[in-house]
């Protein structure tokens, strides 16, 4: 049996642009793989720089930032081989690296062979793509390295192997979607598969803007086997060790189900896009709805009861319902909690309007003054106390446009975005298994925007059920409204809701970032014309 190899996996939650405060994580991951006893650290892909820069890729001082910050972690590889993903410029290219370090040399560089662009990712703007292997040897065995998008082809694989690679190191920045971690586990095993390698797989954690990175770090032994299973949604250096080509020694993380799962990248993406951009804490408005309950129970998780505002600002329409079952969540959670009526500014925009409106009938302008008076409150207790609001309109409103502009869509960061109204009742029901914090009135009663009498969602919209499964084709699959009809979908629903959905493009544009939590989200890899005169089959 030969000598165990340690290697600790740096499972890093870095900020995008934060070179310096980046590579003090980084060194200080590096000193407690040492103290553990490791040989070799591995790092996610562009670790240094975060994941993804953006256009901050194409300011010549990024990557001589980048190259300094790359000497002083170097200096830091004393008695330890380290594998660091970062950006790097050379000779006037841009690469997407993994520099190889030891003992404050340098030992061996991996530029990404395949350049994603697609989805979220548009690297071909901003890198060359590589041409060569990378093989270093540490502890008498040789590793491999491939970066991210390389591994879901078999070429950069193969390539490796071919080059002496008896181990393959895949440095990863994978953003979540639902589902990703076992996609990841089918494709590792395919290129271990065809290799004849053991892989270990290092990801990125943490928010950065709409996308959130699960981590979830594992590794194969050759024969597709799970050795390894690091866990998801948290920083981790976890210790694993390599004998005789298989992985020992490596504890198990418990995989969460579905809607754990979602709920935790929920949780992640708030807290951390509050925390890089340093605001104090949120606001929230509270409908007695179940978008805003849920909303404000995954800031409260996020953030604690202590950094969370709700405030309830009821109309003359405001079901008494509402104003309880909003008093008794916030009572359960802890949290600040105001109401501010709104009649007397609705009567006193009603006057200032009444000349202009004077022989028309009340329509959805009267509503939508409801709203955006709300919204004004909120922005301004916001600019009061550099609180961010959060925004509680789920995806299935924003596919269709049921959201109000500078109204219920006025605010920063736009929670449950990519959430249809069919999960928001999944994962509300989930948040009450962990501890009943939303009322159950809240998640039974038919959902209504309580701007007119009596008024209820399905006056407007198809059954919410139907509803999301026409957006999911449509958006998500690109199945054409023919296809969807043919298999059953409802012919007046799909026609109303892809009308519905291309006509509003317009008011996506204008609201705030939020989390991906689906394949498709309307944000980084949603690019539709406002302006079109495209018509679908049906």
């Amino acid at each position: 049996m030969s000598t165990p190899l340690t290697i600790a996996v740096a499972q890093l939650n870095p900020v995008v642009g934060d070179l310096a405060g980046n590579a003090e994580r980084i060194i200080a991951a590096l000193a407690r793989a040492r103290a553990a006893g490791a040989a070799m650290m591995i790092t996610p892909e562009l670790a240094l720089s975060g994941y993804p820069p953006e256009d901050l890729l194409l300011r010549p001082d990024f990557y001589r930032a980048c190259a300094r910050e790359v000497g002083r972690i170097a200096a830091a590889t004393q008695g330890i081989t380290l594998v660091l993903g970062h950006p790097q410029e050379r000779a006037g290219q841009r690469f997407n690296a993994a520099t190889v370090l030891r003992d404050g040399a340098e030992l061996c560089v991996y530029h990404k062979l395949r350049l994603p662009n697609y989805d979220v990712f548009d690297e071909e703007r901003y890198f060359e793509a590589g041409r060569a292997a990378a093989v270093f040897e540490c502890g008498g065995r040789r590793f491999g390295i491939n970066i991210c998008a390389d591994v879901w082809e078999p070429a950069a694989a193969e390539l490796a192997r071919a080059a002496g690679a008896e181990v393959l190191l895949a440095l990863n920045a994978s953003p979540y979607h639902a589902g990703k971690l076992a996609t990841r586990h089918q494709v590792m095993r395919e290129r271990a598969a065809e290799t004849a390698l053991p892989v270990l797989y290092c990801n990125m954690v943490g928010g950065q803007d709409e996308l959130v990175f699960d981590g979830g770090s594992f590794a194969l032994d050759a024969d597709g086997a799970l050795a390894y299973q690091g866990t998801c949604f948290g920083e981790a250096l976890d210790i694993v060790e390599l004998t005789d080509g298989r992985w020992r020694g490596a504890q198990e993380a418990a995989v969460p189900t579905a809607e754990a799962e979602m709920y935790a990248a929920l949780r992640l993406g708030v807290a951390d896009y509050l925390g890089k951009n340093r605001f104090p804490g949120a606001i929230i408005g509270l409908s007695g709805g179940i978008d805003s309950a849920l909303t404000l129970a995954i800031a409260v998780d996020a953030l604690g009861a202590e950094r969370v505002r709700a405030v309830m600002m009821p109309s003359p329409y405001t079901a008494q319902m509402s104003l309880d079952d909003s008093r008794e969540m916030v009572r359960r959670l802890g949290v600040r909690y105001d109401e501010i009526p709104i009649a007397d500014a609705m009567e006193t925009f009603a006057g200032l309007l009444a000349g202009q409106f004077a022989g028309l009938p009340a329509d959805t302008t009267e509503e939508n003054l409801q709203s955006r008076i709300r919204g004004m409150i909120l922005m301004a207790l916001s600019n009061k106390t550099g609180a961010i609001v959060l925004t509680t309109g789920n995806k299935s409103e924003m596919a269709t446009g049921y959201a109000t502009l500078y109204g219920d869509m006025a605010g920063g960061f736009a929670v449950l975005k990519d959430v249809y109204k069919t999960l928001v009742f999944r994962l509300a029901r989930w948040r009450n298994t962990q501890g009943e914090v939303i009322p159950e009135n809240i998640i039974t009663r038919p959902p209504s925007a309580e701007l007119k009498p009596d008024q209820k969602d399905q006056d407007s919209l198809p059954p919410y059920e139907v509803l999301d499964a026409i957006i999911e084709a449509y958006m998500e699959r690109d199945e054409s409204p023919r296809a969807m009809i043919a298999r059953g979908l409802p012919a007046a629903e799909v026609r109303r809701t892809v009308t519905m959905l291309k006509r509003n493009e317009y008011k996506r544009r204008q609201a705030p970032v939020g989390i991906r939590l689906t394949r498709r989200a309307f944000g980084r890899d949603w690019r539709y014309p406002i302006t079109s005169g495209y018509q679908d089959e049906y």
